[in-house]
C-alpha cells in the first residue's frame, strides 16, 4: 500500500511499526523463511526512498546482520544433522538472494551507506562470488546489488578496481537472460565512465565489440545501455578508440539508431556523436571519412518533429564540426544547413538560439584561416543583422554570445 502511494513514506505506522518489525524478521533468531521474506518485503518498501534506507541502515545493525546470510548452510549442521543440511541449502540460494536485494535497495542512494555495505565482511567477494552462481535469480541480484553499489565515484576507485569487478561483469555479459544483460550492462556503464580506473582494461578485453552488439538487441533498454556506454567510452578517448567505435558500429547501424523510435536511445546516439566529434583533429579526420552521411543525418533530424532536446544536441553536433580545421567547410559549403542554422538562431526557444550561436560563433572567428571569406558569405545572408537583434535579448547569455560574435566582425 506504501508503493502504491496509499500510505506516506513518513507515516509512523511504516517509520516506528511495518520497518522495525521487518528488520527483526531479518534477524538470526528467525526461520530461514521468515528472513528470507522480511529482507525481501523490506527491499520493496524502501527502494524508492532515501530517507527510508537511511532509517533501515542505522535500525539494528541491519547491514552487519544480513551478512549472515551468506553463512548457509554452515559446516557445523553439515556434520550433526542431515535433514538441517538439506533445509539449509533449500534457503542458501534464497537467502543470498534476499541478501543482495536489499543490500542493493539500501545502497540505492546514500554514499555513507554504500561505504558500510563495502566495509562488511569480505562483501566484495561474496558480491563477486554471486555473479557467478548457478541459479539466474541470485546471479540477477548480485548484479542489481553491484549495480547499486557502482553507483559510487569513490568506489569505483577504490573497491571495484581491488576486486578487478570488470573481470566477471564481462563474463556475465557473455550470455545471460535479458533480465540479468539489462542491470549489468548498466552497471558496465558506470564502469565505462572516464574517472573510473577499469575503463583501460574493459576497452582491452574486447568491450567495442560487445556493446555495438547490444545496440541490435529487439529490447530498447539494452540498445540504449549499449549506445549509452559507447557515449562514456568515446568521452575525451584517444583517436584509436574513437575509429574502433566507428568501425564496429558502422555507419548504417549509426543511422539505425538516430532513427530509433525510442526517444533514450536517439538522445544516447547523439550524445556518442557529440563525443566523437570533439578536439579537432578528430573532429576532422572523423568528418573526411563519415562527413557526408553525418551531415545528412543532422539535416534529417533539424527537418524532423522532435523535441527541443533533441534539436539542441543535434545543434551543439554541428557546432562541434564547426569547430573542425578542415570540417567546417562542410557546413560553408552546404546552403541548406546554414539556412537551418539562420532559422534557429531566430527560433523562439533560447536553448535552440544558444547552440546555433555556437554553430555561428566558431565559424566566424577571427583567429582562424578564411575567416573572412565565412564572415562574408554570413553577412550576405542577414546573419548580421539577427545577431544586433539578439545582442538586444533579455536573456543575458544570449546577449552576451550575440556582442561577442559581432566583435569577431569588428576586429
Amino acid at each position: 500500500m506504501c508503493r502504491a502511494g496509499a500510505i506516506r513514506t513518513d507515516d509512523n505506522c511504516i517509520v516506528l511499526k511495518t520497518l522495525p518489525c521487518l528488520v527483526r524478521m531479518c534477524s538470526k533468531e528467525r526461520l530461514l523463511e521468515e528472513r528470507v521474506e522480511g529482507a525481501e518485503t523490506l527491499a520493496y518498501l524502501i527502494e524508492p526512498d532515501v530517507e527510508l534506507q537511511r532509517i533501515a541502515s542505522i535500525t539494528d545493525h541491519l547491514i552487519a546482520m544480513l551478512a549472515d546470510y551468506f553463512k548457509y548452510p554452515s559446516s557445523v549442521s553439515a556434520i550433526t544433522d542431515i535433514k538441517r543440511l538439506d533445509h539449509d541449502l533449500k534457503h542458501a540460494h534464497e537467502l543470498r538472494q534476499a541478501a543482495f536485494k536489499l543490500y542493493a535497495s539500501l545502497g540505492a542512494n546514500d554514499e555513507d551507506i554504500r561505504k558500510k555495505i563495502i566495509e562488511t565482511e569480505n562483501m566484495m567477494d561474496r558480491i563477486v562470488t554471486g555473479l557467478s552462481e548457478s541459479s539466474v535469480k541470485v546471479r540477477l541480484a548480485a548484479v542489481r546489488c553491484l549495480h547499486s553499489l557502482s553507483r559510487s565515484v569513490q568506489q569505483l576507485r577504490t573497491s571495484f578496481q581491488d576486486h578487478a569487478v570488470w573481470k566477471p561483469l564481462m563474463k556475465v555479459l557473455q550470455n545471460a537472460p535479458d533480465e540479468i544483460l539489462v542491470v549489468a550492462s548498466s552497471m558496465l556503464c558506470n564502469l565505462l565512465l572516464e574517472f573510473s580506473p577499469s575503463k583501460e582494461p574493459i576497452l582491452e578485453s574486447g568491450a567495442v565489440e560487445l556493446l555495438c552488439g547490444l545496440t541490435q538487441s529487439e529490447n530498447p533498454a539494452l540498445r540504449v545501455n549499449g549506445i549509452w556506454a559507447l557515449m562514456n567510452m568515446a568521452f575525451q578517448a584517444e583517436q584509436k578508440i574513437k575509429a574502433d567505435i566507428l568501425r564496429s558500429l558502422s555507419t548504417e547501424q549509426l543511422f539505425r539508431l538516430l532513427s530509433d523510435s525510442d526517444l533514450n536511445v536517439l538522445m544516447k546516439t547523439l550524445g556518442l556523436l557529440r563525443n566523437l566529434l570533439s578536439t579537432r583533429p578528430h573532429i576532422d579526420k572523423i568528418m573526411s571519412t563519415h562527413g557526408k552521411q553525418i551531415m545528412q543525418a543532422v539535416t534529417l533530424i533539424l527537418e524532423g518533429e522532435h523535441n527541443i532536446e533533441v534539436k539542441e544536441q543535434t545543434l551543439c553536433i554541428l557546432a562541434n564540426i564547426a569547430d573542425g580545421t578542415t570540417a567546417k567547410e562542410l557546413i560553408m559549403t552546404n546552403d541548406d544547413i546554414l539556412q537551418k542554422i539562420k532559422y534557429y538562431m531566430g527560433h523562439s526557444h533560447v536553448k535552440l538560439q544558444l547552440a546555433a550561436m555556437f554553430c555561428i560563433s566558431n565559424l566566424i572567428w577571427n583567429e582562424e584561416e578564411g575567416s573572412q571569406e565565412r564572415q562574408d558569405k554570413l553577412r550576405d545572408m542577414g546573419i548580421v543583422d539577427i545577431l544586433h537583434k539578439l545582442s538586444q535579448s533579455p536573456d543575458s547569455n544570449l546577449c552576451d554570445k550575440a556582442k561577442t560574435a559581432l566583435q569577431q566582425y569588428l576586429a
